[in-house]
């Protein structure tokens, strides 16, 4: 009974269509390399999904897609959790971390216009046009853009604000284009929109798994899947979140890169900060080059390969490529039985990077300098008056609440 209750791991979720589809892919991607493990989903509802009257601002929890599942977490009701990466605040609760983020998907913005003007663009609207967004940082950066269009809130899941939109509430929705391709309903998006008119939210598009920081057994199990190209964006993404302290109350976007070049590789991030009209913005790119990034075997479960969109896939006749198994063996081997971790005689510590586990397959100095880069933005930001800007949006905010 032991040894079958070793091989069960419970997997926590959200209970939306598009989160299972999330936790499943995950669990899909394990099996494949763990066909002894049994999985289980232990679904549930958060605070992001029981109030849908109010806006996410307005609630004013820091972890309205998060904190039912980390109490899941440390009660030890479930293993690990699977999370979009956006939704994770940039500092978790104590004794938690993020044990691996899965290669990201198209980070971007998709523009779902109503069917019947469907082929229409954002600048052709009729003046006054409703679109629809749950989102700050899109509502920021649209009015700006297009101060003549009527951006209103829109809450629920994918089903339901599509339902909303066909039903004529609104002419146009904004949504993550991840989670469009992942539902399968990429004929839905009208256009997607590049980081020049709409930057994206920080870690949108990447998939996240969370766990308790001392079970060496699940940070194990997922450290096969911890994509470097995908690591090194996010974490200087989040640092830079982290710095300016901001989350859903500020609207916040960025965009990275991370290309290699013939001999070196080259990290860039743009940030922005804008008021709630738009009207003010404040924006910087800086970037960093590396010598090398240790980057993980081309194994059979993470390709890396240029496009980013592409599913993870097996093939069983490539003889030639080191198992990530075996590739993780020599990792504990070398960390005396510990995979991200060092023991020490009292506890096992983890080594975190705003909430992301330390990454052994990349150089600790070029993790340090993604988070470095992260902050370095946020500082530039900070010194041309970001925290002013944001300041007068989290203001807007509180008296909105006080008055509602």
């Amino acid at each position: 009974m032991e040894s079958e209750r070793k091989n069960v791991v419970r997997v926590g979720s959200r209970k939306s269509e598009l989160a299972l589809i999330q936790t499943n892919f995950v669990i899909d991607s394990l099996k494949k390399i763990y066909p002894e493990k049994e999985f289980t989903i232990v679904s549930m509802t958060t605070l992001g999904d029981r109030v849908l009257d109010i806006s996410l601002p307005k609630i004013g929890e820091k972890s309205l897609f998060t904190k039912d599942l980390e109490e899941a977490l440390r009660n030890n009701t479930v293993d690990f959790v699977v999370h979009s990466l956006k939704d994770l605040p940039t500092t978790l609760p104590e004794g938690l971390a993020i044990g691996a983020v899965f290669e990201r998907e198209d980070p971007r913005d998709a523009l779902v216009l109503r069917e019947d003007i469907k082929e229409a663009t954002l600048s052709a609207l009729p003046a006054g046009s409703i679109i629809g967004t749950s989102s700050l940082r899109r509502t920021a950066q649209l009015r700006g853009s297009y101060p003549e269009l009527s951006v209103q809130d829109v809450r629920g899941n994918l089903n339901t604000r599509l339902k909303k939109l066909d039903s004529g509430a609104y002419s146009a929705l904004l949504l993550a284009t991840a989670g469009l391709e992942r539902m399968g309903w990429e004929k839905r998006i009208t256009k997607i929109l590049p980081c020049s008119e709409m930057m994206y939210a920080v870690g949108q598009g990447a998939l996240a798994v969370e766990c308790r920081s001392d079970n060496a057994e699940i940070l194990t199990l997922l450290s096969p899947f911890n994509h470097v190209e995908t690591y090194c964006r996010v974490l200087a993404e989040r640092s830079f979140l982290k710095t300016l302290g901001g989350g859903c109350s500020a609207p916040v976007g960025v965009s990275t890169k991370l290309k290699a070049l013939d001999s070196d590789w080259k990290l860039s991030i743009t940030g922005g900060v804008w008021s709630l009209d738009g009207k003010t913005k404040v924006t910087d790119t800086l970037e960093k080059t590396f010598t090398q990034i240790k980057k993980s075997q081309k194994h059979k479960l993470s390709p890396t390969e240029d496009n980013m969109n592409k599913k993870i896939k097996i093939d069983d006749n490539n003889d030639n490529i080191t198992h990530p198994l075996a590739e993780l063996d020599n990792i504990i081997e070398k960390n005396n039985g510990n995979l991200n971790c060092e023991e020490s005689s009292k506890e096992i510590t983890c080594r975190l990077f705003c909430g992301l586990i330390e990454n052994k397959n990349i150089p600790v100095d070029v993790i340090m300098k993604c988070e470095d880069l992260g902050k370095e933005l946020a500082n530039n930001l900070i010194t041309n008056g970001a925290l002013d800007v944001m300041k007068v949006t989290q203001d807007l905010i509180r008296n909105s609440i006080k008055s509602s």
